[in-house]
This record gives structure tokens, sequence and C-alpha cells, in this order.
């Protein structure tokens, strides 16, 4: 029996599932990754006070990964996509997503938003191609900031392809 797609959760912080998507991309089975910005941790305007702010009963409030130390390992590493982002004239959010969806099998990022201006703000991830220097610069930036788990870059980074839009 053919498995025909996976849908994990993939970001710059959750890496783990890189395997699984190696494997998938030799199998010809799509994969389409949910929380590509993890849960809004690699989005432009993410702070350590919007965490303090956040309502009781929200879950990120309890997540290893909106706590200390991993929350400022997180916070550096979005913060090291800022220069990548600026290049390419785009945003944090939009080349966090374009990193998920470099991974040779990541056939499409599943992408949530509360509002336009959310959308706005990762959408031009479905035209950003990025450079093995920008990839390799990403790998550093992991390294040196501890931040999550997993391989830090793919091997062979993909062609973008028109068909590979975020997901909303």
């Amino acid at each position: 029996m053919h498995v025909d797609s996976l849908q994990p959760p993939f970001s710059l912080i959750h890496r783990d599932v890189a395997r699984e998507i190696s494997w998938c991309d030799e199998q010809g089975t799509g994969v389409i990754c949910y929380s590509p910005m993890q849960s809004g941790l690699l989005t432009d305007s993410f702070t350590a006070e919007r965490v303090a702010n956040l309502a009781e009963d929200d879950w990120r409030r309890r997540s290893p990964e909106f706590l200390e130390p991993n929350l400022n390992r997180n916070l550096a590493l979005r913060d090291s996509l800022r220069p990548i982002a600026k290049r390419h004239n785009t945003t944090v959010s939009a080349t966090a997503v374009a990193w998920v969806t470099a991974w040779p099998g990541v056939t499409a990022a599943i992408v949530g938003a509360r509002s336009p201006q959310q959308v706005d703000g990762w959408i031009a991830a479905a035209g950003l191609g990025l450079t093995a220097a920008d990839l390799e610069e990403i790998a550093n930036a992991i390294e040196r900031t501890g931040a999550g788990t997993g391989p830090t870059m793919p091997s062979q980074p993909q062609v973008r392809r028109k068909n590979m839009l975020p997901v909303a």
C-alpha cells in the first residue's frame, strides 16, 4: 500500500521530521507541512512580551518553545532571518515558510492567519526561492542560537516550483 501524503509539523524550530520528509520524497509521497512559522514564533512581530500577555488559557503559555530558555533561542533564530528577508525584500514570516518549502519532498506549507495583514506577511513565500547561501546562513544561525532540534538544512534544496504555494 502506498502512502499518499504526510502532514507533519515542520519549521526552523521543529526539524526532526526531515528524515521522514526525505523518505516521502524518495517514495513519491506528498508532504504538506503545518506550523512553518511555529505558531507565531517565527513571525516579524512576535516578542517575549507578547508571550507574557497571552490569555491564561492559551496553550502557548505552557509550550516549551514559548518558555525560557527556548523562547530566547527561538527569538534569536527568528531575528537572524531579518537580513535574509531584507535581501529578498520580504518578511521574516515569508522567509520561514520558504525555508520549509526548500526541503525536497515538501509539497506545500499550511499557513494560518487571523487577519489579512498576517496573510500579507507570508504570502510572498510562494515566490521566494532561498539561495544555497541563504540556507547556509540559516543553518549557521540555527547552530549559533541552539534553537530547536533536527537537521539544519536540506542536502539538495529543491528548486521553487510554481505549484508550491502556501495553503491558508
